[in-house]
């Protein structure tokens, strides 16, 4: 079965600089966990970043793909919890990886954290501006007015 165009939720995700780069932090992690994977401690490190840099990505897929409704800012807040601990998990791995590395692990997430919250508080705005728009309703045409 062949697949047709994709949705438009799925054009706005691809379209989503910080789900872009999400998508390349958790690539970058590959090396990242061969390197901790050869000292024991690092070997329980390395597992919970593998979860929570998969998670940053996961969120913002599932808060595209149920629209652009109230879900969406709950699944970006998810996914903002979850840079802020793969940051912190970064920060200390310094005894294993090297502090280049660290440093643009954390500007990577830095980014995306600065992006959720930004992205966050525009659809939150945008909500509330909707959410506060009187509604004008207009006399039915069947019934006459009023004097």
């Amino acid at each position: 079965m062949a697949i047709g165009n994709t949705t438009s939720s799925q054009d706005r995700l691809e379209s989503f600089g910080i789900y872009r780069l999400a998508r390349q932090l958790f690539q970058d992690f590959w090396p990242d966990s061969e390197i901790l994977g050869k000292d024991y401690r690092g070997r329980e490190l390395v597992k919970q970043p593998v979860r929570s840099l998969d998670s940053i990505c996961a969120n913002i897929e599932e808060g595209f793909g149920r629209g652009f409704s109230k879900e969406l800012p709950q699944h970006l807040k998810i996914a903002r919890g979850e840079a802020r601990e793969s940051r912190g998990r970064y920060l200390r791995c310094h005894h294993l990886l090297s502090p280049e590395t660290i440093s643009q692990r954390t500007a990577a997430l830095d980014h995306i954290i600065g992006g959720l919250t930004n992205t966050i508080n525009t659809i939150k705005s945008k909500q509330k501006r909707v959410a506060n728009t009187p509604v004008t309703r207009h006399p039915s045409p069947v019934t006459p007015a009023s004097k």
